[in-house]
């Protein structure tokens, strides 16, 4: 599975912003808790439903070129 198959973008699910599938977790939510020094560990034991993997997909996400 490509790691940014993990990231939704749905209208009805907190009004269309990215989030990890499945959840209403924003991406950006997740990438300031990283830029504040969040450490992997304590963001899994935060939000126990997502993988080390989802946290993967929302760097790629943020370092992916737009259109």
């Amino acid at each position: 599975m490509d790691l940014l198959e993990r990231i939704e973008i749905r209208k009805e699910v907190m009004g269309g912003k990215a989030c990890v599938r499945g959840t209403r977790i924003a991406v950006h939510t997740l990438l300031n808790f990283m830029a504040a020094g969040d450490t992997e560990e304590s963001l899994l034991e935060a939000y126990p439903q997502l993988t080390v993997e989802d946290l993967k997909a929302c760097l790629q996400y943020a370092a992916a070129p737009r259109k």
